[in-house]
């Protein structure tokens, strides 16, 4: 099965599960899309997917179909994020790590994770500085479709914000070195 090059990305990516947890080596379902797409990277490389992906991407890609990879970790039932909300100082690094916005919360309040939400990719735990998240399997699954949404809702406010942060320090430079030059013509 030949397939066109042209949405062959996008193809590849409603075949992965969205769960945008990195695992694979790519910084979410997309960038490794495109390196499949490219023919960078093997099949096998997303655990939260599993056989049933590996199998959908050897057929979408005329590819031989190859075990998971487990370099990259082992196939997971679906599971979820849970806060232990006794414990949560409300530090807010996990609010930061979940690629689909699935915890919510405020500085110095307890979080919670949006259970409906979360595709379980475990990225909360490590920032966590008092250990108060657990992942539990679950047998409820979240909508991919969603979850790639909110993906991709929270990268284009990230690069938003990243802007309007590059303009605030431009804009402390310009006014900081007419200060200078300010002081520098009144002394001389």
């Amino acid at each position: 099965m030949n397939t066109p090059k042209t949405n062959l990305p996008e193809q590849i990516n409603a075949l992965l599960p969205q769960t945008q947890c990195t695992r694979c080596g790519y910084q979410g379902c997309e960038p490794y899309a495109n390196a499949l797409a490219n023919n960078e990277v093997g099949i096998n490389q997303c655990p939260p997917g599993g056989n049933t992906t590996i199998q959908a991407l050897a057929t979408l890609l005329n590819k031989e179909i190859k075990p998971l990879n487990t370099k990259f970790g082992e196939y997971q039932p679906p599971s979820v994020a849970i806060i232990i909300e006794q414990e949560c100082i409300g530090c807010t690094k996990c609010l930061i790590a979940c690629p689909v916005d699935a915890i919510i919360g405020v500085s110095k309040m307890m979080h919670t994770v949006i259970t409906e939400e979360c595709t379980g990719c475990e990225l909360c735990l490590p920032p966590c500085p008092v250990d108060c998240i657990v992942i539990e399997t679950t047998e409820k699954k979240y909508n991919p479709i969603l979850a790639r949404q909110r993906h991709q809702e929270k990268q284009q406010r990230l690069m938003v914000l990243q802007q309007e942060q590059r303009e605030r320090t431009h804009k402390k430079k310009v006014a900081l070195m007419a200060m200078m030059k300010a002081k520098k013509s009144h002394f001389v």
